[in-house]
């Protein structure tokens, strides 16, 4: 191949590379606004300003292109809480203090994954009508290596004294349960805005709660 056809060629996998990120943004804004079952490829297409035949050259379906835009956005989603995970807990100097932090920031996700919490409250609604598979490939990209993020986290902690755990996993269920998925509720997952000094009470009770449960043994529970 010469100069010229490699030089050609890479252009042409640069479009298709940027054509199919302009489609799976589109996708995943109207799967959010619609929901997978009332969105439609014709309006996919339009909002990415592509022609029908272009998306199916990139997915096979409707079906495809959901479950691509879902794993996507639930890789972001799980670096992101990795990060979250890494910022605050890496160095424990307060624990209280860490935990209430790391907490508030995990309930507090940034706005750009607007669409992707948007598209969490659809799934709740339309779980009915969407493949299993499709849902545990969603499961497997976003909540459950959060948990094990978290987890392992947290059975490091306890390794370092810090808590008592005996199944850091079912600890990790917990803190989230207890300090995170309140403002989860509050805000329906991102469609209602709740105020911070609210959040800042549901973070510190929950913290406060987990404490009393996973403590250090032997030591003065917080709050107790």
């Amino acid at each position: 191949m010469s100069a010229a056809q490699e030089a050609g060629a890479g252009r042409q996998r640069r479009g298709m590379a940027e054509k199919r990120q302009a489609i799976t943004r589109a996708a995943r804004a109207v799967f959010a606004r619609d929901g997978f079952s009332r969105a439609s490829v014709d309006a996919i297409a339009a909002e990415a300003g592509v022609s029908k035949r272009t998306i199916y050259n990139h997915f096979t379906d409707k079906e495809e292109l959901f479950r691509s835009v879902l794993i996507e956005s639930a890789d972001s989603v799980t670096a992101w809480h990795r990060s979250v995970v890494e910022r605050h807990l890496a160095k424990i100097t307060d624990l209280e203090r860490d935990l209430t932090a790391f907490a508030f920031d995990w309930a507090s996700p940034p706005p750009e994954f607007t669409d992707h919490f948007a598209l969490v409250r659809q799934i709740h609604a339309e779980a009915g009508h969407l493949q299993p598979d499709v849902i545990e490939a969603w499961q497997d990209a976003g909540p459950r290596p959060s948990f094990r993020q978290l987890a392992h986290r947290l059975g490091e902690m306890t390794d370092e004294g810090l808590l008592d755990t005996e199944d850091a996993e079912l600890a990790a269920r917990h803190f989230v349960l207890l300090a995170v998925s309140g403002v989860s509720q509050s805000s329906l997952y991102g469609a209602l805005k709740v105020p911070e000094s609210e959040v800042g009470t549901i973070v510190h009770d929950g913290v406060r709660a987990f404490l009393r449960l996973y403590g250090p043994h032997g030591a003065q529970r917080q709050g107790a």
